[in-house]
């Protein structure tokens, strides 16, 4: 794949900041495993559209490498599979690349649908949601100060300081995912909600994030909606973005491999004047 090489991943990102892209996201998978039963959710064949011997750079460099060569473009992963990680190895690793690349740093997390991998690297399939939910506040105590300490079922320490800090003192969070409790979980402690899915099923879990939120007693307008949606790419895109932001919709990833003909260069031009130039007008 293009974007997985050194050259691609420049040339894709050093292109989506000259035409004016607000971020750019990256996926995880830490391996692939060949003869897996677990049913990808966003394919009718539940597989995933890959083969094993397609490139899946850890997101964290790969966003590392790009962030050296670009000064303006926001730095996401879409998602990483967070309770696959050790939480305080990751707060440090995300708080580098926020502070280096100057606050740029969005982190998109998921609780994992490849039980396959799961099993690959020791970590128990079972819990994850709740080991997702607790990783989330180890992170943040890190962030928030130094001597810090945290007491849960799946991470714990005491009196701990790990710098640098992310640059605006915490990396934003967004939760991803199509399903009920992944909404829930962006109303409870996200910053922002990227689900999957159709869009017919857009409306109702925005409205669970919202309502959790307001539940928790935190600002249901304040959790950022990200979405895809092919409509974009079709015949009025800018009527696809009017639609989806009367949804609460703030942000539309668009995938890259939509924006490579006939020249990067050219398709990205293209689709701002097309778009993302009417949109800002409108905005």
């Amino acid at each position: 794949m293009r974007w997985a090489t050194g050259p691609g991943a420049l040339d894709l990102t050093r292109a989506a900041e000259e035409h004016g892209f607000e971020s750019v996201w990256t996926v995880e998978h830490v391996v692939y495993p060949d003869d897996y039963a677990s049913a990808y959710p966003y394919s009718p064949d539940g597989k995933m559209p890959a083969i094993p011997s397609t490139p899946i750079p850890d997101p964290l460099i790969w966003l590392a490498y790009v962030a050296s060569a670009t000064s303006r473009i926001r730095l996401a992963t879409g998602i990483l599979i967070l309770p696959e990680r050790n939480p305080v190895v990751l707060a440090k690793e995300l708080a580098t690349l926020d502070s280096l690349s100057g606050g740029r740093v969005e982190i998109g997390i998921g609780v994992g649908w490849l039980r396959e991998e799961f099993d690959a690297l020791g970590i128990p399939w079972e819990r994850r949601g709740a080991r997702t939910d607790e990783y989330v506040a180890a992170m943040r105590a890190l962030w928030a100060s130094d001597g810090a300490s945290f007491t849960g079922e799946f991470a714990s320490f005491e009196r701990v300081s790990s710098n640098p800090k992310p640059a605006q003192g915490a990396v934003p969070i967004v939760v991803g995912g199509h399903s009920r409790a992944a909404a829930e979980r962006a109303g409870r402690l996200g910053d922002g909600f990227f689900p999957g899915g159709s869009p017919k099923e857009l409306a109702p879990l925005v409205d669970i994030v919202r309502q959790t939120a307001a539940d928790c007693g935190r600002d249901p307008e304040g959790i950022a909606i990200t979405v895809g949606s092919p409509a974009v790419m079709g015949d009025d895109p800018v009527g696809a973005v009017q639609e989806l932001a009367s949804l609460g919709v703030s942000r539309v990833v668009v995938p890259a491999f939509s924006l490579a003909k006939p020249t990067l260069d050219d398709a990205m031009a293209a689709f701002a004047e097309r778009v993302l130039q009417p949109c800002a007008a409108i905005a």
